[in-house]
This record gives C-alpha cells, structure tokens and sequence, in this order.
C-alpha cells in the first residue's frame, strides 16, 4: 500500500451486504489485505463501486483496520458514515 508507506498481502475475499432500515444501501465484495510495516494498523479493506449521475465512474475505497473498524463489515459502515458526514451521500 503504497498510500501508507507500508507492504501487504492479499488474504481474503469477503461479501458484504449494508442494511439499513430495511433497505440495502451497499451490497459487494470487500477485499481484506494483512499489511507489514504499517505502524497503527495490520490489516486493510479495500473495494470500489460505481459513481457519477450515470455510474460509469468508479470510486476505489480503503479503509484501515483501525478501531472502531475491525472488521470488512464495519469498514462498510465507517465509509458510509464518513461520505454521509462529507455530504457525498
């Protein structure tokens, strides 16, 4: 990861599935990396998903495992959160 100064290695596929008040908001595979070097965090979430008015753009998203993220799941979540705070969503 080159963001991060750091190594990491490929170590899952996991699918996630967001629900909130009954509808699905994000639904995707979420790609799961262990990292070395890294001074805070040892693992990394990372996928993409369409953006734009016509979606033919594509926005690349990680997330590092640092609490409360401890999971592919709340790595989901914490991005939601952080592009509803940034007024994106």
């Amino acid at each position: 990861m080159q963001l991060h100064n750091c190594s990491a290695t490929w170590r899952e596929t996991v699918p996630v599935r967001e629900v909130f008040q009954g509808k699905t908001i994000w639904q995707g595979n979420v790609e799961v990396f262990d990292l070395a070097g890294h001074p805070k965090a040892k693992r990394a979430y990372g996928w993409s998903h369409p953006e734009g008015d016509d979606n033919k753009g594509e926005r690349f998203v990680a997330v590092l495992e640092i609490p409360p993220v401890d999971s592919p799941k709340t790595a989901v979540k914490m991005a939601i959160y952080s592009d509803i705070k940034q007024g994106k969503i």
